[in-house]
């Protein structure tokens, strides 16, 4: 199991590191900043040392001339330090930006490339804190971070060259310092690691409720579940505000433990170059150099410690954007796939078996067909698998057995895009995004006029509404249009659909929040729009299918009936049972 997530850590580290290669120029003169800033930053103590032998014991002994000279060329040699770490810290921010970038960028792309299962079984919240928080974690983690581990390593070997140059015999004291730093630092570092995986993990558990939470509000004061709301989010809360506690508490002890380790070394350096000084073995100003270059190597030791912490919860960030990255996509269009074109909207389903989890069908051996230019209306109680029945239709989910033909095309032999394109679809969760109301009608033909979105809008009876708003159709909607009521929402979905040159239309409930009259009246208009194609509508109020071409009852994901308004009542099967229920 360790060494699993030594695997699992060791590729993490990998994955990062193929996103800074694309960047391998900049990063290579980030390491000539990096050993230039530390190395001239490395002269200071020795000429400090040269400075101080300068001073004579003894009144009037000070060599004016050589402490000046030594102290201006120290002076010389910081200040071109500093330009260096500078210019550094720039371009590490413009690198981690550029990564940040393709990182999130790659993380989108695979959101759309994912098939609707994952969304329905992933919270919205936890993928938002992924796609922003935790990317955010690592950008912080290589703009910081990775500079600070490239000076370390590099202050670490130049000090510890000079202290092996100045006195060999004080460098014996590092022997025992250095690996009892590391060792506690392995010790400690080794059970924070999973507290940082918990940590992001309860953070993406506290922003999924919370978005939940707010999402529905509505509902949550109507039910009056305000306490009880605040009550879960406390306990949530608690949950992650415990792991941020304990991944920040047991990481922050690595620094104070190699602090006290360094502190011990300068000690013992100071005992024993005082004792080596009283030999004649070395000066005050060796000693003085010494000891500065001892604090250069214990001090990128001690913060190097200090991010350790930090490192690992990048790597923890970082492994959950990487399992989103790897989730598997929708699967790809057999090889020999055919685009579907000249459709014309015959649609069949043969013996089609499917459940969202094994063992639990929802549709068993389901069989229709759906003749061009039909209007073919679903029906039937809540869970009877009308919803299912779309999804199989676009190829949302693929069925297990039995299959879906397009004008005696099987669905599973054709793109998905040309699939989808030749249907349009309002589903009963209306979408609607911030911007123009122009915009949002046309969103799926980006060539749309004016005219042609006017028209559309008439067609769906809500082309008078929108003239009345100061902007008209310029109108801008925000917050997934709560400046318009639900019914005008839908009317506006309505008429995106009707704007498509799409041969087959999917209505998912899609006019459950407009009064009956408005909806006969777009019922009728669709039926004159969608003259020769097919248009599947699913319904839980009868009175607005009644004129159907083809009424299909479902029940346990069967078809238990089928035929026109009349045929149904007539027969006074299950059908009949459902309208008398409505009107009766």
């Amino acid at each position: 199991m360790q060494s699993d997530t030594k695997i699992h850590r060791r590729n993490t580290i990998l994955r990062l590191g193929t996103y800074l290669l694309e960047y391998k120029f900049l990063l290579l003169f980030a390491l000539f900043l990096t050993i230039g800033s530390n190395l001239l930053s490395l002269v200071g103590p020795m000429l400090s040392g040269y400075a101080i032998d300068a001073i004579e014991p003894g009144a009037g002994q000070v060599m004016w001339e050589q402490v000046f000279f030594y102290a201006g060329w120290m002076l010389v040699f910081y200040i071109a330090s500093s330009v260096l770490s500078y210019g550094l810290a720039v371009l590490m921010i413009s690198i981690s930006r550029k990564v940040v970038y393709r990182m999130r960028r790659d993380v989108f792309h695979r959101l759309m490339e994912l098939p609707v299962g994952y969304f329905d079984t992933h919270q919205t919240g936890d993928i938002l804190s992924r796609i922003s928080y935790d990317i955010d974690t690592v950008n912080t983690s290589l703009s910081n971070d990775l500079v600070q581990i490239l000076a370390t390593f590099i202050t670490v070997i130049g000090a510890f060259s000079m202290m092996i140059f100045i006195s060999p015999k004080l460098v014996l004291i590092f022997a025992f310092t250095v690996p009892l730093s590391i060792v506690l630092t392995k010790i400690i570092t080794g059970k924070t690691r999973p507290l940082f995986r918990l940590r992001s993990r309860k953070l993406g558990e506290l922003n999924g409720f919370v978005e939940e939470m707010i999402s529905g509000q509505k509902t949550l004061k109507a039910y009056h579940r305000e306490d009880y709301t605040i009550e879960k989010f406390d306990a949530k809360n608690t949950d992650a505000v415990e792991a941020y506690y304990r991944a920040e508490y047991y990481g922050s002890v690595v620094g104070p433990t190699v602090n006290f380790i360094n502190n011990l070394s300068l000690s013992l350096v100071s005992v024993f170059g005082a004792l080596l000084f009283l030999a004649g073995q070395m000066t005050v100003g060796n000693i003085s150099s010494f000891i500065l270059y001892s604090r250069k190597f214990s001090g990128p030791i001690n913060e190097a410690a200090n991010i350790i912490s930090e490192l690992q919860s990048a790597l923890a960030a970082a492994e959950r954007v990487f399992s989103m990255i790897d989730e598997l996509p929708e699967p790809a269009d057999a090889k020999a796939a055919l685009e579907l074109a000249d459709v014309t909207g015959e649609v069949a389903l043969s013996n089609v078996s499917f459940g969202y989890t094994k063992g639990d069908p929802i549709l068993k051996n389901l069989s229709l067909t759906a003749e061009h230019g039909k209007l073919i209306a679903v029906v039937g109680t809540t869970g009877a698998g009308k919803t299912t029945l779309i999804n199989l239709l676009m190829r949302f989910y693929d069925v297990w057995e039995g299959n879906i033909t397009v004008d005696s095309k099987d669905i599973t032999k054709v793109t998905r895009s040309s699939l989808r394109k030749a249907y349009a679809m309002v589903l009963q969760d209306t979408w609607l995004f911030q911007g123009s109301i122009f915009e949002n009608i046309a969103y799926g033909k980006e060539d749309a006029t004016l005219e042609e979105v006017i028209e559309a809008a008439k067609a769906a009876h809500i082309h008078s509404y929108i003239t009345h708003l100061p902007k008209g159709y310029q109108t801008i909607l925000t917050d997934e249009g709560t400046n318009i009521s639900k019914g005008q929402k839908q009317l506006l979905t309505i008429a995106r659909a009707m704007l498509l040159d799409a041969h087959m239309l999917i209505l998912d409930e899609a006019t459950s929040n407009v009064d009956t009259r408005t909806e006969l009246q777009i019922q009728r208009a669709m039926r004159e729009l969608m003259k020769g194609k097919t248009c599947f509508v699913i319904a839980h109020r009868l009175s607005t299918i009644q004129n159907a071409d083809n009424i299909l009852v479902v029940e346990h994901g069967e078809i238990v009936e089928s035929g026109t308004h009349k045929e149904l009542m007539d027969s006074q099967g299950v059908y009949y049972q459902l309208y008398r229920a409505q009107f009766e």
